[in-house]
């Protein structure tokens, strides 16, 4: 039975490295995965999905998956979706009736949460909605397991601004929820600013 999975975890966890590593999995074994992420996010490129690793693959935008004919989504073994937390809640709910109606899984991965600790519209549906929901865990420099992503730029912590902004180490930390309430992004940080 297909199922509506959500991989969520803080910068930093290795989201996109694992949605890289499934899609892997899925073709070894023979299958067929489509790889897809929502078009906003173009930092490596509209058509690839690219983690800090250094691992990359072609994908699709989210955009041209709901376009795409019911008889092609149901040529693959499975869906996965990267940065899944700039989706809208429709599109989330596209995807579970891919899982619903056309049986076929459907594997997400995404921030759960924005600088500011609020959901973000694709994974507050996913929560609602997804069949299976894990954290995938990463640490804070100071060694706790980090939840929460502070923004900074080169005066210091972000405390406002829009939702998204596209960035990586050189704009977000992961840090736990005590180091998010008093701003520290810690010594490693420091230093890179």
């Amino acid at each position: 039975m297909a199922k509506l999975y959500f991989y969520y975890g803080a910068m930093g966890s290795s989201k996109t490295a694992n949605a890289l590593m499934t899609h892997f999995n899925y073709e070894e074994a023979g299958q067929r995965a489509l790889l897809c992420k929502p078009r906003i996010d173009t930092r490596d490129g509209a058509g690839i999905v690219h983690s800090r690793i250094g691992l990359s693959h072609e994908c699709i935008t989210l955009e041209e998956l709901v376009r795409l004919p019911e008889e092609e989504i149901r040529s693959y073994d499975c869906i996965i979706v990267d940065e899944v937390q700039f989706a809208a809640k429709e599109q989330v709910d596209y995807l579970s009736d891919i899982v619903d109606y056309m049986e076929v899984p459907v594997v997400c991965y995404g921030l759960r949460a924005d600088f500011q600790n609020k959901l973000f519209p694709g994974s507050e549906r996913l929560i609602a909605i997804a069949d299976v929901i894990q954290e995938l865990k990463t640490v804070c420099w100071c060694g706790r397991k980090a939840t929460c992503n502070l923004r900074y730029n080169e005066n210091g912590v972000v405390r406002e601004g829009p939702q998204v902004m596209m960035g990586a180490n050189d704009s977000y930390v992961a840090v736990c929820r005590k180091h998010f309430k008093l701003g520290e992004l810690g010594p490693y940080v420091e230093k890179r600013r």
